[in-house]
């Protein structure tokens, strides 16, 4: 395939996504709307941002030790990819499939705090924890 022909795909592959993402942020936005909040389901909410990193830590942290028997590892890799570990609409949007029940309110509502914790919290503090881990890599001013 020539090369031109191949950056015009990939532009086009590209476009499709971006389209793609504006679709289920609106969406997602149109769902907050009409999404009824009660305490119990901002409870569930909070109680599973925790739930969801200590998970993101078990899946990244476990594996990470067996393969430290064979190849040097980053000494914090474990906490950067348990933090660098961002969720986002697709998430939201499994949720969304889910059949209509209070079980499912629960869920979306559990859903769309973690997905705002993992935005908001871990996306703004990411670059300052890799500052923080790895002050070697600063870039020079």
């Amino acid at each position: 395939m020539p090369e031109h022909t191949r950056e015009r795909l990939d532009s086009f592959w590209e476009l499709v996504d971006e389209f793609l993402n504006a679709i289920l942020f609106v969406t997602i936005g149109l769902e907050v709307l009409v999404f009824e909040w009660s305490p119990a389901s901002l409870f569930a909410g909070v109680v599973a941002i925790p739930v969801v990193l200590l998970s993101r830590w078990m899946a990244v942290g476990l594996p990470l030790s067996l393969i430290r028997r064979w190849r040097s590892v980053s000494p914090h890799a474990v906490k950067v990819l348990t933090w660098a570990g961002l969720r986002g609409g697709i998430s939201v949007a499994l949720a969304l499939t889910l059949p209509v029940g209070p079980a499912r309110d629960l869920l979306v509502t559990a859903t769309y705090a973690v997905v705002c914790f993992s935005i908001l919290v871990q996306g703004l503090t990411l670059a300052p924890l890799l500052r923080r881990l790895y002050p070697a890599l600063e870039a020079p001013e």
